[in-house]
């Protein structure tokens, strides 16, 4: 249980689809509401595919490189504090970029939303798929695998739960209150981001 809380916790603060939501609302104002539960539908079945292939081609993509799981984490808790860092200071768009006026002008010209931008890069992004490859090398038993597993398949559910309720969690909290979420969830990611790197670095140094 302990793990799966850890596991969910972490997936969603690093993908924080409370920050997605005003993208979401921005992105489909003139959509019904049948077609944006379908968005939020297949956005969580996108991030879903992510999450999996993350985990489960993890170990191939750290040996196709010569990668240890020490720099993963290293790497990965920089990406993860920067993204945590980028939700504290109100830029998370940025971060994504999403400002850059291409990327808005070939968001707005573009029907399927769900896999760009909003699966990719807005919530698995390169600090999802760092924590899922690092969690394949550390968890290998069958047990820890499908806890795993639970944590994905409740993160994704929840994707779509805020997705689809984007217009009223806008209403509800208003842009101050999803704002003040985000610095939140920012804070725990930044600790996530470092806490895999003081353990990486930890390690390092047991094994001198």
């Amino acid at each position: 249980m302990e793990l799966f809380l850890v596991a969910f916790g972490a997936l969603f603060s690093i993908m924080n689809p409370l920050g997605t939501v005003p993208v979401f609302v921005g992105l489909t104002q003139e959509h019904s509401k049948k077609e944006r539960a379908v968005t939020a539908f297949w956005t969580a079945i996108d991030v879903l595919v992510i999450l999996l292939l993350s985990f489960f081609a993890g170990k191939y993509i750290l040996s196709f490189f010569g990668i240890s799981l020490n720099a993963l984490k290293i790497a990965g808790g920089l990406i993860i504090a920067s993204s945590g860092f980028a939700l504290l200071t109100g830029k998370f768009r940025e971060h994504k970029g999403m400002k850059r006026k291409k990327v808005q002008e070939d968001i707005q010209n573009r029907e399927a939303i769900s896999l760009t931008p909003l699966a990719i890069p807005m919530l698995a992004g390169p600090g999802t798929i760092s924590l899922l490859i690092a969690y394949n090398q550390e968890f290998q038993m069958i047990s820890e695998i499908m806890t795993i597993l639970g944590a994905m398949f409740l993160a994704a559910f929840t994707i779509y739960l805020i997705l689809k309720s984007a217009h009223l969690i806008v209403k509800f909290l208003g842009a101050s209150g999803i704002n003040a979420l985000s610095r939140i969830i920012g804070f725990i990611v930044i600790a996530i981001g470092v806490e895999y790197i003081i353990v990486s670095i930890t390690s390092i140094f047991r094994n001198l």
